[in-house]
């Protein structure tokens, strides 16, 4: 796994969110600045806590001009389920052959109750309106993700 580091370029892309839509990195930069988030599965508890803690604090994140973009190889079906089950107010991005899972370097071997394999690892990037990477959050507890990304922000404004 090469993880890509603050000062590299983000890779562009353009997944399928949860209605079916394609979303464009590069579209949504002219707007704003980007939290990608990279998460292992939809309506699992420490992806559900992360994803409604991002929903829940969208407000906060908007007054330094950043909004959420969760990616996970979960089809667009599941993620659907997921936004109306738990109420999300963001996208959810379906990646299911992994490819921007790659070219983030987030996808890797992973050591689960004795087992290994192949899988997201859950790491987030503050991607800038220039394409360039200004944090990466590899460092966070679930039910605190959303505190570190404000934090960072706010001490970076």
């Amino acid at each position: 796994m090469n993880t890509l580091q603050a000062g590299d370029k983000a890779p562009l892309f353009t997944l399928e969110d949860q209605n079916g839509d394609a979303v464009s990195l590069e579209a949504l930069l002219k707007e704003h600045q980007v939290l990608v988030y990279f998460y292992p599965k939809a309506l699992t508890p420490g992806c559900t806590v992360q994803a409604e803690q991002l929903s829940a604090h969208k407000a906060e994140l908007a007054k330094y001009n950043t909004i959420a973009l969760g990616i996970s190889p979960d089809p667009v079906k599941k993620l659907k389920n997921f936004e109306t089950k738990k109420e999300l107010n963001f996208q959810l991005l379906s990646d299911e052959d992994h490819k921007v899972a790659d070219d983030f370097g987030v996808w890797g071997l992973k050591k689960f109750m004795g087992k290994e394999y192949d899988g997201i690892h859950r790491i987030s990037f503050l991607v800038g309106q220039d394409g360039g990477i200004k944090h990466v959050f590899n460092k966070f507890k679930t039910k605190d993700h959303h505190q570190v990304v404000i934090d960072y922000l706010a001490d970076n404004a």
